[in-house]
């Protein structure tokens, strides 16, 4: 029998009680949330069973919800793949912007050791247990994380580019 969405959404109900919500379809792909507390369960749960088998994590990523409350401002996605039935999920995993952390999946998943450290080098999401979790594109001294949207994306102190050539409306007060 092939695994469909409705199939996935009561097993992990069902071995879940609680820790899950917001599921929904998008393009066709389950999307849903998963309480961080137990976000590393899920996912080795989601790898390890023989009828879920998701055996491929396409991708982890940061999202910064800036208008968000405090305690859904970050958040981690995860994509995760069963090449034996062709099924892709999205989990999201909101956290705290004052304490961004979460379990490191790079112990099921060697792909994860790059991904998560980029999330962390551009979001700040710490991934607990991760092996080595510094800097992976930014400089080590770097204090501040781009990606976020207090992000200053220029330096006011610039004189050397006029932002009408970039597309950008200049604003005359």
């Amino acid at each position: 029998m092939a695994l469909d969405n409705i199939t996935i959404k009561n097993k992990l109900q069902e071995h879940f009680a609680e820790g899950l919500n917001d599921f929904h379809e998008q393009h066709g792909m389950l999307t849903f949330e998963v309480d961080h507390s137990i976000s590393h369960k899920v996912i080795q749960f989601l790898k390890e069973d023989s009828e879920m088998n998701f055996n491929f994590l396409t991708d982890v990523c940061g999202i910064h919800y800036h208008e968000a409350p405090e305690d859904r401002q970050l958040c981690v996605v995860y994509h995760m793949h069963n090449w034996i039935d062709n099924v892709r999920i999205r989990i999201k995993t909101f956290l705290n912007i004052k304490h961004p952390v979460v379990d490191s999946v790079s112990d099921l998943f060697k792909s994860a050791n790059w991904q998560e450290r980029e999330t962390y080098d551009f979001y700040g999401i710490i991934f607990k247990n991760h092996p080595q979790l510094k800097r992976i594109l930014n400089m080590d001294e770097m204090e501040s994380f781009p990606l976020r949207k207090d992000f200053p994306m220029e330096d006011a102190g610039r004189t050397d580019k006029d932002d009408r050539f970039f597309g950008r409306t200049v604003h005359n007060c």
